[in-house]
């Protein structure tokens, strides 16, 4: 199966980068094995951001990958060598992309204007290193903090043409006849229905005014309902600030009238939304045709009565055609001077807001028969638990300060839990389950406290060795001088005495 060249729609699943983990390292040099702690923190995971390309016109790209992953950041090292940042991944879009969240259905941004965008999946933070970790009671942590995952979700992109005029009307109407004769646009023409299958933008300039005039796929009685190709592209007049109806006053199917393909056209509209707002304005097509021109000349004073500007126009002749464009250009002119002016671009950070409450919840899961769970939630408490090494002993230990820091083992006793009753924490279905145990602590069993490193407060072996080494020499020294003595005859308590005479 081919793939369009023109793709208004897709579905991307974006994932940003995890972040690196932090290092666990003591800084060895001679003479000096435990140089306390140096390990680096881990690189923070790149992200994926959407931003406007001026110059695409077409979401294909997304169509042909729909997958897209940044980098992850580098883990930490020794001697304080931080991991590097992973690279972000900038994808372009064209220019009125509406970004959606594909399971939400949130709408996560509107991306119109050169260079705006958008981070649709936020890389994770790298983890800190044992030596961030350090402090006046910790000297020596013998852990590191675990990089986060990036963020990972599934976006819909649609693109709306930005145009100033829309062209709506019935297949085969000349809608894509008007837009080449009035521009440098050259789209398709033919002499069958739904010729046009993408919608064609055209530049127009009429006196002072220039403008964009985009020529929409025919529509059809059901279209809002997903008949015809309509359904697909009707979104694409949503920001025009104008609409121009082209009516063929030369078609020969029966049942077709100018005022009925105006109301049915009309009706779709509405049943779309949104565009109750958009001046209207109507273009009798095929005028060049003596019939068309008679029927366009008996409708006219209707539409008129309507309050719709109508124009008699042939793209064949160019009969009509100036004044059509002049008109849309004065109502363009006048729907821009009513529009507010806007703002300078200007780079505002938003921080979330802080709740008032408390920084985590507990409730009480499942019932005494096939036993409970406390559940502990939280954006801080789940965080923790995501940075943890579960196989290191001091850093459960430490992850347990934090909660006791926290107040999450005082509240649990304000709930009422006992020693042994099992607390998940964790977001989605496999939360990290623990036994609680108040006033215990859970870390590795250390004869110092938690956080620091006995070695260095005990004597090594290499010390002892050495000092019971002098000790044996003094002492083999010392009995080689007694056993010289004594061959010389002299007894430590003659000599003592000698001395005490001589004084």
């Amino acid at each position: 199966m081919a793939i369009p060249s023109f793709v208004d729609a897709a579905t991307l699943t974006v994932a940003g980068g995890n972040g690196g983990h932090g290092c666990a390292s003591i800084h060895r040099e001679k003479f000096k094995p435990l140089g306390g702690p140096d390990g680096g923190n881990g690189g923070n995971g790149g992200s994926v951001i959407l931003r406007v390309e001026p110059g695409l016109t077409t979401l294909v790209e997304y169509h042909r990958q729909s997958q897209r992953r940044a980098q992850n950041g580098q883990p930490g090292k020794g001697d304080h060598a931080n991991g590097a940042n992973g690279d972000d991944v900038v994808l372009a879009v064209p220019d009125g992309t509406v970004v959606r969240d594909a399971d939400t259905g949130e709408t996560l941004a509107d991306l119109v204007g050169a260079e705006a965008e958008v981070v649709v999946a936020a890389g994770g933070r790298g983890g800190l290193g044992n030596a961030a970790l350090a402090s006046s009671t910790r000297k020596a942590p013998g852990f590191a903090l675990l990089g986060e995952e990036g963020e990972a979700r599934r976006v819909t992109l649609e693109l709306k043409v930005l145009a100033d005029v829309g062209l709506v009307g019935f297949p085969s109407a000349g809608k894509s006849s008007l837009i080449a004769a009035i521009s440098r646009a050259r789209p398709k023409i033919a002499d069958y229905p739904f010729t046009t299958l993408v919608p064609n933008l055209g530049v127009v300039v009429a006196g002072d005014v220039t403008f964009t005039v985009a020529d929409v796929p025919g529509l059809i009685e059901g279209a809002s309902e997903g008949r015809g190709l309509g359904h697909d592209f009707l979104r694409h007049i949503e920001r025009c600030l104008a609409i121009v109806h082209v009516i063929d006053c030369a078609t020969y199917e029966p049942g077709r009238d100018p005022l009925t393909d105006l109301d049915i056209i009309e009706a779709e509209l509405a049943a779309h939304g949104g565009l109750e707002d958009r001046p209207r304005m109507v273009a009798l097509n095929k005028v060049d045709v003596t019939d068309a021109a008679e029927l366009a000349d008996i409708v006219r004073p209707e539409l008129e009565a309507r309050g719709l500007p109508t124009f008699l126009v042939s793209t064949k002749t160019g009969e009509g055609l100036r004044a059509l464009t002049f008109a849309m250009a004065d109502e363009v002119a006048r729907r821009r001077a009513e529009a507010p002016k806007p703002e300078p671009a200007r780079i505002v950070i938003r921080p979330a807001p802080v709740a008032g409450g408390p920084e985590f919840t507990i409730r009480k899961q499942g019932d005494g028969e096939g036993g409970f769970v406390w559940r502990v939630r939280g954006d801080k408490p789940e965080r923790w638990v995501r940075q943890t090494d579960f196989n290191n002993g001091e850093a459960v230990g430490y992850l347990a300060d934090r909660f006791a820091r926290l107040g999450i083992e005082d509240a649990l006793l304000a709930e009422g839990a006992r020693a042994g009753d099992a607390v998940a924490i964790g977001e989605g279905e496999h939360p990290v389950v623990f036994d609680f145990a108040p006033q215990v602590e859970i870390g590795a069993e250390l004869l110092s406290r938690r956080g620091e490193d006995q070695r260095l407060f005990d004597e090594r072996e290499s010390v002892k060795r050495r000092r019971k080494l002098d000790a044996e020499y003094h002492a083999a020294k010392e009995a080689e001088r007694l056993t010289r003595m004594a061959s010389e005859g002299y007894s430590a308590d003659k000599g003592a005495s000698e001395e005490g005479e001589d004084d």
